[in-house]
């Protein structure tokens, strides 16, 4: 039986209907079951059908590491994020533009969301200025000068051709004072307007909204009001995951999704952990992005249902069991714990691509079975069931 995610590119085309009665060729979100927080819809676009709680496989420079396109769908991923940063440095978004556009340019023919770029540009940039108008820096790649303005980050994903584009905005790195954390806010609201007018009309692409604030609720409250007031096709909670831990990344999450439109998707940006994923969606986010599938499979670490196997050890050297033997990814079904041991120990290329393919399917399995519990009313049984598989801790040694 062919599994539902490979139903062809025809899937997506404008003249076509959706399962919930919305023409293909607008971007609109159905929400079809709450339980307690937890959401659970679709995201339909031109291109394809989003189904939330959806996790994002990152896709930083037009490729996801060690995957093929194709084998990235078949662990189940609807949406892939790429970054405006990375693209627009190499190799260039004009050049993308010429070739046809970032789907055709890395052979993925259903929907990416870029982020703005504001981001990367405060954690690699070498030498940058901020002011109102925007941030000038130094490439990290070859020390060349760029400036990046919310109307710049707007042209760049335009050119990209990406269907869900991200606002421009600025996050402070915590901890930080309120002082700081509220003047970067205010200033990513005044951009948040500017990406908005410079978005303009693109019927079947979206513009999203970013939500900072910190850690303090009222400045969350204020951004929230301010980006409502603009109004977006989507909003995300920006500037978390930066240092604050998972306790405060929680209590941010257990009031900032209420905060935004209960009709539009909610997007939590760079998480995370699957127990930080099975958290965030149970305080109501609907979207999540993360390299740490990716980056973790190219290190040696391995995320199953009892928790992070460690494939260097050399406890694994002469073990003929699979990494998780209720996994029917590739790695699972066809290799054994010490041939994978073997490949990582030889720096061999296989070894970065079944890991990765590995992780990139569990974290799938979490979100589809999060789809499901919360469907049937039973999120918080998933969620206990979820959490006590991880405790066991990995199987014995033989």
């Amino acid at each position: 039986m062919v599994a539902p995610w490979h139903l062809g590119t025809d899937w997506g085309r404008a003249a076509q209907i959706n399962a919930i009665g919305v023409p293909m060729d607008r971007f609109s979100f159905q929400l079809n079951a709450t339980d307690g927080k937890a959401r659970t819809g679709v995201i339909s676009t031109p291109r394809g059908e989003i189904r939330t709680p959806a996790f994002m496989p990152v896709g930083t420079a037009a490729t996801v590491k060690a995957m093929m396109p194709d084998s990235v769908r078949q662990t189940g991923a609807d949406i892939l994020l790429g970054n405006t940063y990375h693209l627009m440095l190499r190799p260039g978004a004009e050049r993308i533009d010429r070739l046809g556009g970032l789907h055709k340019f890395m052979n993925w023919d259903r929907p990416i969301l870029t982020d703005s770029g504001g981001f990367q540009v405060m954690s690699l940039a070498e030498l940058r200025k901020l002011t109102e108008k925007g941030v000038t820096f130094k490439s990290h790649i070859d020390g060349s000068r760029h400036e990046l303005t919310p109307e710049r980050s707007m042209e760049i994903q335009k050119l990209l051709g990406s269907d869900i584009v991200m606002c421009f905005d600025e996050c402070p790195a915590l901890p930080a004072s309120d002082e700081r954390v509220a003047e970067s806010m205010r200033l990513s609201m005044r951009w948040a307007q500017r990406s908005r007018d410079a978005f303009g009309d693109r019927p079947g692409h979206a513009l999203f909204g970013i939500q900072q604030g910190g850690v303090t609720e009222h400045l969350r409250g204020e951004s929230a009001e301010a980006l409502r007031a603009i109004e977006f096709d989507g909003y995300a909670v920006g500037g978390l995951a930066v240092g604050e831990g998972q306790e405060a990344m929680f209590g941010v999450l257990d009031y900032a999704p209420d905060m935004l439109p209960v009709d539009k998707p909610r997007y939590l940006m760079g998480v995370g952990k699957p127990d930080d994923i099975v958290g965030a969606v149970a305080r109501g986010i609907d979207m999540m992005d993360c390299v740490l599938p990716s980056r973790s499979g190219r290190t040696g670490q391995a995320f199953t249902r009892r928790g992070v196997v460690n494939i260097k050890n050399a406890r694994h050297a002469d073990d003929p069991r699979p990494l998780d033997e209720d996994c029917t990814c590739p790695a699972c079904r066809n290799y054994s714990r010490a041939y994978l041991h073997h490949v990582f120990r030889s720096q061999e290329i296989i070894s970065s691509m079944l890991l990765t393919w590995h992780n990139l399917h569990y974290f799938q399995e979490i979100m589809q079975g999060m789809r499901e519990a919360i469907a049937a009313g039973t999120f918080e049984a998933w969620q206990a069931a979820f959490h006590a598989e991880r405790a066991q801790g990995d199987i014995a040694p033989l």
